[in-house]
């Protein structure tokens, strides 16, 4: 996949950004990671849940994939449902 499946199309500013974000994180592994999970999350997310989502974009790549793959400890102001979600997603739909 090289990109969002989903149109933006009646998504707010915000969720239009994230969306975006989402894909082009930095490195195409979290892309892989964050992209579909908003393709399919994004207009169902609270605000709560979009505040989170942007703080988790603000952390380094290298960090949030030691956290993902279980080399590192997720610290306590990022294990929060959000990011369970992200990762339960992300294991639920990865190629084997």
């Amino acid at each position: 996949m090289s990109g969002s499946g989903r149109s933006s199309e009646g998504l707010d500013e915000r969720r239009k950004k994230l969306l975006f974000r989402a894909w082009r994180r930095g490195t195409r592994e979290l892309d892989l990671v964050f992209g579909p999970f908003a393709d399919a999350r994004i207009d169902t997310l609270s605000s709560a849940e979009l505040d989170m989502l942007e703080d988790l974009m603000n952390v380094p790549d290298p960090e949030v994939y030691a956290w993902l793959t279980g080399e590192e400890p997720v610290p306590a102001r990022y294990d929060r449902p959000l990011f369970r979600a992200l990762a339960a997603f992300h294991e639920k739909t990865r190629r084997p």
